[in-house]
């Protein structure tokens, strides 16, 4: 993609821009993306654990109490990002993707500038994820954000569980 127009983030399904298909196709990229580096690469979404799969053909209703943040260039959809409902005072990161056609292009630390923005705007006094360990870039844009590494939630190897205060 050689579109050098700006990146807009904006709360998916919202009323400010209508994206293409929302999230969706980014979704299914992530899970098979992560899947292939877990070592247990699929062929297409059909061969995905059922929670994904669920994930990828409704996002609305999986997400429905959560926040899903898109991130626009034109009206193509290049990145997503879901902050979970506030839960005792908590909210999660999850599912950050952006196109690899645009990395580099601030996609993500827009998301994760509005993921911070909508976890204050809620009242969330802690925002907490968890990343794959082989997946350094992503530690290191967590931690420029001031994400730190804590005592992990989850029980899978190679889980690194970051959180910051809000």
């Amino acid at each position: 993609m050689t579109d050098r127009r700006e990146v807009l983030v904006v709360r998916w399904p919202g009323r400010t821009r209508s994206a293409d298909d929302g999230p969706a196709a980014l979704l299914a990229a992530y899970h098979l993306r992560t899947e292939a580096e877990k070592g247990a690469a699929v062929a297409d979404v059909d061969a995905l654990p059922e929670r994904y799969r669920r994930e990828i053909a409704d996002p609305r209703t999986v997400f429905a109490d959560d926040v899903v943040l898109v991130a626009l260039i034109g009206d193509a959809t290049v990145g997503c990002l879901v902050v979970t409902a506030p839960a005792e005072g908590r909210s999660e990161i999850k599912r950050l993707w952006t196109d690899p056609a645009v990395r580099g292009r601030g996609v993500a630390s827009g998301l994760l500038r509005a993921a911070l923005a909508q976890a204050a705007a809620n009242g969330v006094g802690v925002l907490r994820l968890s990343v794959w360990a082989w997946r350094t870039g992503a530690v290191a844009l967590y931690e420029r954000f001031g994400f730190a590494v804590t005592e992990s939630w989850d029980e899978r190897e190679q889980l690194v569980c970051m959180e910051r205060a809000v």
